[in-house]
C-alpha cells in the first residue's frame, strides 16, 4: 500500500479567533527560505517508498507562491516515487487565491483544492474572522472549475455562535449547489487560549442538544444531494473520498514535514515542534516519538470507527452483547460483519469507544 506525504504550510495572513492550529504571519524571506528548508528535509527523508498522495495543509498553504509549490512538488519527485495517479491537495482561503494562481496550480499537477468556505453567511464569516465574504467563497469555486479543477472539496463549520437550523439551511443550500465533490463539516469547538474562548463565545454557540441537530439535519440534507457520508466529518460524491485523509483513519503510513506536522513512519508515530525558527535552522527537522508501537488494536478500532464502513465485528468479538444493545437504541449497525456508528452514533462516540476499552 502506498504512502501520503503531508507538507504544513503555517503562514496565514491573519488568524482567525477560533483557530488553535500552529500557524504564524508570512513575509517573502521566510515563505522563500520556509520552501528551501522543506526540499531540503524531503531530500534527508528520500528512500524507495511509494508515494499516491500529497498535501498540502496549514496554515494556509495558497500563500506560497506557485513557483514555491512547484519547487516543493519537483523535489518530493527526486525524494519518492510517486504513482500516476497521485492526489494532491492543497488547503487554499477565498481571500488568498487569484484566477491566475489557480491556472498555475492547475498547470503544477495539484488535482485537488480544499477550500476554507466555512458558511454562506456573511454575519456569520465576520464572526469567524474569515477574509473572505459569501460571494468570493462562490466565485473561487467557479473559477476553479473553470480552469479545469475537477476534486474540488468545501470546509463547513457547524453549531456556529446563534446559529439556527434556517441559516444552515440555506448554506446548505447554496454549497450542494456548486460544482464540488466533497464537503468536510465540522462542529466548531471553542477551544482554550483562542480569542473565542476568552470571549466566552461557548455561551453564544448552540448547546449540545441543538448543536446535534445541526448536525444529523447536515448528515440528511447533503445525503440527498448526493454526498455519501464516509467519515464522521467527511462527506463525498461517489468517487471522492481523500485518499489522504483516509491513510491516518485506516493507519497506513504517511510522513510529515513541517513545524506541527505529525506522522507515522517506520513503525513510529512522532511529530516536528511547533516552531518555524527551530525548523528553519536544523539540518533535519527535529522530531518528538509520540509513540514506538503505533497501530495497536485498539487504536485501530478507535481510528476505523470513524469510518462510515466501521470496522470488522470479529475486532469487537468480545463486545457483542452491548454492541447489539446500542444496535437496538439505533447507535449501531452490523452488517457484512462489520460494526459501524450511525450518523446518531457519531454525536457519542468517544462515550461509547469509552466503553468499549
Amino acid at each position: 500500500m502506498s504512502a501520503g506525504l503531508y507538507i504544513h504550510v503555517p503562514f496565514c495572513r491573519r488568524k482567525c479567533p477560533y483557530c488553535n492550529f500552529y500557524s504564524i504571519p508570512a513575509f517573502p524571506e521566510l515563505t522563500e527560505a520556509y520552501t528551501k528548508t522543506v526540499c531540503r528535509n524531503l531530500l534527508a527523508y528520500s528512500e524507495n517508498i511509494a508515494m499516491d498522495s500529497i498535501y498540502f495543509g496549514g496554515g494556509t498553504p495558497s500563500l506560497l507562491l506557485p513557483r514555491q509549490i512547484e519547487q516543493i512538488l519537483t523535489t518530493a519527485k527526486k525524494a519518492f516515487p510517486l504513482a500516476s495517479d497521485t492526489e494532491i491537495t492543497l488547503e487554499c482561503n477565498p481571500a488568498t487565491v487569484s484566477q491566475e494562481d489557480l491556472h498555475e496550480l492547475f498547470r503544477l499537477g495539484i488535482n485537488r483544492l480544499s477550500i476554507g468556505v466555512q458558511s454562506f453567511c456573511d454575519v456569520q464569516l465576520k464572526r469567524l474572522g474569515r477574509l473572505h465574504t459569501s460571494q468570493e467563497a462562490l466565485e473561487i469555486v467557479l473559477r476553479a472549475v473553470s480552469v479545469g479543477f475537477e476534486n474540488i472539496s468545501c470546509d463547513l463549520m457547524l453549531a456556529l455562535p446563534g446559529q439556527t437550523a434556517e441559516e444552515l439551511e440555506e448554506t446548505l443550500k447554496q454549497m450542494t449547489a456548486l460544482p464540488i465533490q466533497h464537503i468536510s463539516a465540522y462542529l466548531l469547538k471553542v477551544e482554550s487560549g483562542t480569542p473565542f474562548a476568552q470571549m466566552h463565545m461557548t455561551e453564544q454557540c448552540p448547546n449540545e442538544d441543538a448543536a446535534a441537530d445541526l448536525y444529523l439535519q447536515t448528515v440528511e440534507c447533503l445525503a440527498s444531494a448526493g454526498f455519501v457520508q464516509y467519515e464522521i466529518s467527511n462527506f463525498a460524491k461517489p468517487g471522492f473520498q481523500s485518499r489522504h485523509n483516509c491513510k491516518y483513519w485506516k493507519c497506513l503510513p504517511y510522513l510529515g514535514i513541517g513545524p506541527s506536522a505529525h506522522s507515522c513512519w517506520h513503525g513510529k508515530r512522532f511529530s516536528v515542534p511547533s516552531s518555524v525558527e527551530g525548523f528553519l535552522h536544523a539540518s533535519v527537522q527535529q522530531t518528538e516519538t509520540e509513540d514506538e508501537t503505533p497501530c495497536s488494536m485498539e487504536e485501530r478500532i478507535m481510528l476505523g470507527m470513524r469510518l462510515r464502513e466501521g470496522v470488522p465485528a470479529e475486532w469487537l468479538s468480545d463486545q457483542m452483547p452491548l454492541i447489539h444493545r446500542l444496535n437496538r437504541l439505533g447507535y449501531l449497525e452490523l452488517f457484512n460483519g462489520r460494526v459501524a456508528f450511525t450518523p446518531k452514533g457519531f454525536l457519542v462516540s468517544n462515550t461509547i469507544l469509552a466503553e468499549f476499552f
